[in-house]
């Protein structure tokens, strides 16, 4: 009995872990919502009326819009890292892990996982042109992104698997380019062929550039 007492959460620790449970729990639904009406309309208010909360509740977690909107971006890149990046095979390398990584980013806007479609495709239109700390966030992940995608075309080009004159930028810039049109094709037509146009069209991209067949 002592010990088990002993070993029990103090009542600090526990206050703590239902405050960031709750914080979870209001950030999911907050980047949910943002996704479909816009970051920049979900205002303390509006996610207190959705979540059936008081708006000073919500302060006690997010002290202004500014930090609301940064902590909503975070929870975003959490679930997108979740969804996408770690469903790579550790072991996968080069082209393997670079069509890996195209099919779980095209999977993760197919599914749905947000419901406006892909977060940051919605925001970063919402704030490309918009200085501040919201848009250097946002530019700071999707140059992460970008990034993740040029390491795995250059480590194909290390395998031989692509040409060593590729530019990684520039094939990783066609990539991205193609799963946003799937993107806005999804959300703007209801379109349930356009990532099928985008898996098409990346997998006969990358064909052509190793010379051969490539199932994505």
């Amino acid at each position: 009995m002592a010990t088990d007492r002993a070993n029990a959460p103090s009542p600090r620790k526990r206050a703590t872990a239902r405050g960031e449970k709750t914080r979870a729990a209001i950030l999911h639904t907050a980047a949910q919502l943002a996704s479909v009406e816009g970051l920049e309309n979900l205002s303390i208010g509006r996610l207190a009326t959705e979540l059936g909360r008081s708006k000073s509740g919500l302060f006690a977690h997010f002290g202004s819009l500014t930090e609301l909107q940064l902590a909503i971006i975070e929870q975003a890149r959490a679930i997108f890292s979740a969804e996408v990046l770690e469903r790579l095979s550790p072991e996968s390398r080069g082209l393997a892990a670079l069509e890996q990584l195209c099919d779980a980013w095209l999977g993760y806007i197919e599914r749905e996982v947000f419901a406006g479609g892909c977060f940051f495709m919605a925001i970063s239109t919402e704030f490309d042109s918009r200085p501040g700390p919201v848009r250097e966030k946002l530019a700071l992940f999707m140059g992460y992104w970008l990034g993740n995608l040029e390491r795995r075309i250059r480590e194909a080009q290390e395998l031989g698997e692509l040409p060593a004159d590729i530019e990684p930028a520039q094939l990783a810039f066609e990539i991205h380019a193609l799963g946003m049109g799937a993107n806005w094709a999804l959300q703007l037509f209801d379109d349930p062929k356009a990532l099928q146009r985008a898996r098409l069209a990346i997998r006969e991209r990358l064909a052509q550039l190793a010379g051969g067949p490539i199932d994505l």
